[in-house]
């Protein structure tokens, strides 16, 4: 999947948590990242280790395994469409160029490191960066191209245009 361009990644989130014990407290910490090449193909990793480095690498190493091709069409997304999960709902609408990418943090790492440059985003219920992050990878999991459609279908499709 990674021929062409080099896979970059970011840390979107890292989780302390705190275990209470005889002597203390003892902290273990986890780490949500997003890899991708800005070209079409990201994936999301979740790691958990006692330090934050061994999270973020076993993070990373969890988003290279996990790489989906997301299709995009002129920087934008080919057409709307609702992600879920769990208690978080986030609607994407395409956007012409010169937008941007309108989204909180955690939406606009997975938008960005896929090669969307131009979309509109509206998170309902939980805002959670864990709950966004997925729900954004089941709404672009959801997108088909109009090729991908006519070969599904078997004849021609008129693509709409809306700007």
């Amino acid at each position: 999947m990674q021929g062409e361009q080099p896979l970059e990644d970011t840390v979107v989130k890292v989780f302390r948590n705190a275990k209470v014990v005889k002597g203390g407290r003892r902290f273990s910490f986890s780490a949500l990242v997003v890899v991708g090449d800005r070209n079409g193909t990201v994936g999301v990793g979740y790691g958990k280790a006692n330090e934050v480095p061994p999270a973020v690498e076993k993070a990373i190493k969890d988003a290279k395994k996990n790489l989906k091709r997301i299709p995009v069409v002129g920087g934008t997304i080919p057409h709307e469409v609702i992600g879920k999960s769990r208690a978080t709902q986030i609607t994407m609408i395409p956007a012409s160029p010169g937008t941007g990418v309108i989204a909180g943090s955690s939406a606009r790492a997975v938008l960005e490191y896929a090669g969307i440059r131009n979309v509109l985003t509206k998170i309902n219920g939980s805002r959670s960066a864990k709950n966004v992050v997925k729900a954004v990878m089941n709404g672009l999991l959801q997108l088909r191209d109009k090729e991908t459609i006519e070969s599904i279908r078997g004849v021609a499709v008129e693509a709409v245009k809306r700007w």
